[in-house]
C-alpha cells in the first residue's frame, strides 16, 4: 500500500496508546464497564474484543521471516471466506473482557507496553501465522490498525466523549479502507462511485470489511 514498515509500526503505536488512554477515561465513571456499548456488547465486552488487536499480533507471531506475497487486502478476503460465527466472535470478546481482570486500564497498560515492545523488535519481513494463512508483518499489522482505531472509536461514541485517533493511526486505517473500497466486489462499484462523490448515501450497515 506504499507506506514504509516504520510508519505502519508508528501508527500501531499510536493506536495502541489512544485505546490504553481511552480505557483510563472510561474508568473515572462508576459502573460504565456494564453499561451498553455496541451490538450485545458491554463497554468490559468491547474492550476485550479491542484488546485482541494486539493479543493476536503477539499470539501469531513466528521466529524467522516469510517470503509471503499476501497484501493486507487478502487478508480481509480471506477472512470474509471463513468468517467465524458471529456468536463466537461475541462470545471471544466477552471472554477476552473477563481475562484482563478486576483493573481493566492497568491489564490495558501491560498488554499495550508487552505487544508495542515485540513488535518494536521485529522486522518487516516477519513471519505471521493467523488462522487463515501465512503474512508478512507488515501486511498483517495494518489490520490490527484498523481495529484498534474503529472500535476505540466506538467505545469512546457509547460513552460519549469527545476526541478522535491520533493522526498516523487514523490515516494508517484510511490507508486500509481505501484499499478495500478498491477491491469491494464490482457490483458495489456504482453505489461507491456515487456515494463517495456525495451523489448519494450508502445503506445503512454497509460496509467494505
Amino acid at each position: 500500500m506504499g507506506e514504509s514498515f516504520a510508519t505502519v509500526r508508528d501508527a500501531f503505536g499510536a493506536a495502541a496508546r489512544w485505546f490504553a488512554e481511552t480505557v483510563h477515561e472510561l474508568d473515572r465513571p462508576p459502573g460504565l464497564w456494564d453499561a451498553p456499548a455496541l451490538g450485545e456488547w458491554n463497554h468490559r465486552d468491547l474492550v476485550g474484543h479491542t484488546s485482541r488487536a494486539l493479543l493476536t499480533v503477539e499470539q501469531y507471531l513466528r521466529p524467522g521471516s516469510s517470503d509471503s506475497g499476501h497484501r493486507t487486502v487478502d487478508y480481509y478476503r480471506a477472512v470474509r471466506c471463513g468468517r467465524a460465527v458471529p456468536d463466537e466472535v461475541a462470545e471471544r470478546g466477552r471472554q477476552a473482557g473477563r481475562d484482563l481482570g478486576a483493573h481493566l486500564p492497568e491489564s490495558v497498560d501491560a498488554v499495550v507496553r508487552r505487544v508495542t515492545g515485540v513488535v518494536a523488535a521485529r522486522t518487516a519481513d516477519a513471519r505471521v501465522e493467523t488462522p487463515v494463512g501465512e503474512w508478512r508483518l507488515e501486511a498483517y499489522l495494518p489490520t490490527r490498525v484498523v481495529e484498534l482505531v474503529v472500535h476505540t472509536g466506538d467505545l469512546r461514541a457509547a460513552a460519549g466523549l469527545d476526541g478522535q485517533a491520533p493522526e498516523v493511526a487514523g490515516r494508517q486505517a484510511l490507508v486500509v479502507l481505501g484499499a478495500l473500497v478498491a477491491d469491494a466486489p464490482w457490483a458495489d462499484a456504482p453505489r461507491l462511485l456515487t456515494a463517495l462523490t456525495g451523489r448519494s448515501a450508502l445503506a445503512a450497515g454497509y460496509t467494505v470489511l
